[in-house]
């Protein structure tokens, strides 16, 4: 049987996204994603809230647009799939895991004060396929009829080694 692995999410930027390069030139961008949680407590009725806190890893072109748009504290859907990384603590040489998410698609989304963190977006070279008015979305999966390049064609991960965090 084949697994299935999606995550859609929507959320605040924790801190400015951070972009570095691989040796390889691929552009990686890391961007921490909080996504709040309400609910009301039945025995209370009160209103509970909790946070969830996600490193989200971008690639290509997509993280370069997302770290020239995006700060701080704006809204951003963020579509992939969970990955977990693995590594051997330098110091106690415990055996590490972290579950983080490796973006596929993202959509700029506004705050609620007019401001999407889209400025000049429309020079990514990105296609939002939508009329204006429409926030743009970008996705690194290459479209249906497309063989191969292009500039919405995926950008693959490179190995553990050469990723610059």
């Amino acid at each position: 049987m084949r697994g299935y692995n999606r995550v859609i999410l929507v959320g605040n930027l924790t801190r400015d996204p951070e972009l570095r390069y691989t040796p390889k030139g691929t552009a990686v961008a890391r961007i921490g994603l909080a996504v709040n949680r309400s609910w009301r407590d039945p025995e209370t009725n009160e209103t509970k809230e909790e946070v969830t806190f996600i490193d989200v890893d971008a690639w290509g072109k997509q993280a370069e647009v997302i770290a020239q748009y995006m700060k701080k504290g704006r809204p951003l859907l963020v579509e992939g799939r969970l990955k977990q990384d693995s590594w051997e603590d330098k110091n106690t040489k415990e055996k590490r895991h972290k579950m983080g998410v490796v973006l596929e698609s993202f959509q700029f989304l506004s705050d609620g004060q007019g401001r999407s963190g889209e400025t000049g977006a429309g020079d990514s070279g990105f296609d939002s396929g939508g009329s204006s008015g429409t926030k743009p979305s970008y996705s690194a999966r290459p479209p249906a009829s497309s063989n191969a390049g292009g500039s919405g064609s995926q950008v693959m991960p490179p190995e553990e080694d050469d990723v610059p965090f």
